[in-house]
Order: C-alpha cells, then sequence, then structure tokens
C-alpha cells in the first residue's frame, strides 16, 4: 500500500523562494509508486495542502492532516524541505515529534543547535574543530568598532547568526564599512556573528545517513565570482562548484574524515552540508546546513549524482530511514 508523504515547504525567512523550488523538485522526483505526494506550504499566514490546481486546503495543526472533498488524509511520514524557520530551526521538527510523525530531518535539538551558527561551533570546538576567530553581538549591545576589529582583523564578515543562503551577510574590507553591515546582518536576525577572513580553498561536504550508515559524499569545491560565495554565486550562476573538488588526498581525507566527526558528534540524521576553508592547509568549519538545498542546481544533489546516487534514491533513502525511527 503506498504511503502518503506530505512534503512542507516554504518558510518564514527570506529563504522560502528556494525552498519552494526544492519542495518541487522532490514532489516531482518521488516515486509515485510507492508515494502518494502531497505538497504543504508552510507561512506564517497559512498551513496548506496544494493540489495539482493549485487549488489550497488547509491543514488542521492539531494532528497534521487535511480533509480534501470530504476525505481526511492523514501522513506516514513528512519530507522536509524548508530552508531556514520553521523548518530548518527545529520547531517544525519538535511539533512532528509530539505528534508522533515520522519526518525526513534531525531532531529538534540537532536542528536548533546547528541552526545556531555560534552556539553549534562553541559544541564543537572542545572535539577539536578548528573554526574561524569570532565576535558576538546581540541586537541592542554597544558596537565598539575597535574591540571587533582587534580581535577579528580586517576583511571580516558580518553574518545574521541564524540565517541561511547567505542572507544577512557581509564581507567588510575597511572599518568605516562596518556599521552598515552589522545593520543588514541584524535586519534578518537579533543575533549577529563577526568572523575573521580565512584566506585559502573552500569546499562543501555533504553527509547523510544512506542505507543505516554515515555516508561523506564527494566534496565540492566553491570557487565564487563574486568576493565571497554570495546569494548569486550559490543561486544565479556567479561560482563555480567543482565535484569531485581539487584537493590532495591528505586535504581530502581530512576534511572527510572531520565532516564525519562533526556529523557523529551532533548526533546528526538526514541530510546535512557542512563548510569548510582550508587554512594553512587545515580544514576550518564555517557551518553546517540541515536542510540544504534540493533544487536541480543545489550541492547536495550534485555530490549525490557523483557518488551515483540518483535524486529518486536519494529522497527514497531519507524517507526509508525516517520511517525507521
Amino acid at each position: 500500500m503506498k504511503k502518503n508523504i506530505a512534503i512542507i515547504m516554504g518558510g518564514y525567512s527570506s529563504e522560502y523562494k528556494i525552498s519552494l523550488k526544492s519542495g518541487n523538485v522532490v514532489f516531482n522526483t518521488l516515486d509515485k509508486s510507492k508515494y502518494n505526494a502531497y505538497r504543504i506550504h508552510i507561512f506564517k499566514e497559512k498551513w496548506v495542502y496544494v493540489d495539482d490546481d493549485n487549488k489550497e486546503y488547509p491543514i488542521d495543526k492539531n494532528d497534521f492532516s487535511v480533509t480534501i472533498q470530504g476525505e481526511k488524509v492523514t501522513f506516514q511520514c513528512v519530507f522536509n524541505a524548508i530552508h531556514g524557520a520553521p523548518g530548518e530551526d527545529g520547531y517544525m521538527q519538535a511539533y512532528l515529534e509530539l505528534l508522533g510523525i515520522p519526518h525526513t530531518s534531525c531532531n529538534m535539538y540537532q536542528a536548533a543547535i546547528t541552526f545556531n551558527k555560534r552556539d553549534c561551533l562553541s559544541i564543537l570546538k572542545p572535539y577539536g574543530i578548528k573554526t574561524a576567530t569570532s565576535y558576538f553581538l546581540n541586537l541592542g549591545d554597544t558596537v565598539n568598532q575597535d574591540d571587533i576589529i582587534n580581535k577579528v582583523g580586517l576583511p571580516c564578515f558580518v553574518k545574521a547568526n541564524k540565517a541561511g543562503s547567505s542572507f544577512g551577510v557581509s564581507k567588510v574590507h575597511k572599518k568605516e564599512d562596518l556599521n552598515k553591515a552589522i545593520e543588514v546582518a541584524f535586519k534578518e536576525d537579533n543575533e549577529i556573528i563577526i568572523e575573521s577572513f580565512l584566506d585559502g580553498t573552500e569546499v562543501s561536504v555533504g553527509v547523510i545517513t544512506y542505507k543505516g550508515e554515515t555516508k561523506v559524499l564527494p566534496i565540492t569545491e566553491i570557487v565564487s565570482e563574486n568576493d565571497f560565495f554570495d546569494y548569486e554565486a550559490k543561486y544565479l550562476g556567479k561560482s563555480q562548484e567543482i565535484t569531485p573538488a581539487r584537493l590532495t588526498k591528505h586535504q581530502e581525507e581530512q576534511v572527510t574524515r572531520i565532516a564525519k566527526k562533526v556529523y557523529e558528534v551532533l548526533k546528526m540524521k538526514g541530510f546535512s552540508r557542512s563548510e569548510y576553508i582550508f587554512k594553512d592547509n587545515e580544514p576550518h568549519l564555517l557551518e553546517i546546513n540541515t536542510i540544504p538545498g534540493l533544487t536541480l542546481e543545489s550541492i547536495l544533489p550534485q555530490q549525490a549524482a557523483a557518488a551515483n546516487i540518483s535524486l529518486q534514491d536519494l529522497f527514497d533513502n531519507a524517507i526509508q530511514e525516517a520511517l525507521k525511527k
């Protein structure tokens, strides 16, 4: 008997358009002989099932069900394709776990920790995971430019602490540009992280649970045409994404080992994509994404293809792993 799969997409953050693309790729790829796939749009103002004619049916939040033409539909599994809040920060995970509905993402605590860049990096440092030097600010804090520059140097990166797809990120070359970058970051989040610039090869490493085992996918090298791997570079073709990355054998072994260690230390499940920069020939962790892009242009699907894993197999595996929980 076919299982009903809810593909949740959209969300409350600036990433909602990318999430809709990811969710539709999942919807169009899932094996229809095994699954009844339902597109569920999650927005602050509405949670709705959207049918093939774009007709909307409200979701009953009491049990995450939908009534379609008088028939109540419940779901055996939720495929989480929401980038940012509330799909990547732990809220949807907690809601679904309270209802006892399996989902393809990591658990609530892991989602909350990895979505908070500074907390995640703080947890990993005792395990020897190298990171950039960082300076933290909360909205309302006094901004002392000299203190910031003395700690992280120039150039530096100013980032929203809880955001993705490079929203709220600026590279600052001059002291007089620092306040503007801080202002941009605070538009995305009430916490920001300011990091030292790491000059070296940047790579993206996909780590997933595949057939019950932790699997590190072929590594992607990021070569941005812009000043850094920003939104344009990620989604508008302003970068080269080279898979497999042009690394030495030693570099490849190092970053593979560290990415797997990070995944397992954090007790991750499902998809993840972490970013590293090699400084002094050692990988330094930038951040971890637990709901990485799943569009046809996205990095994780490219890496899966390089590992001879089709999109259909990738998504089917995610559902099967979720159902095991």
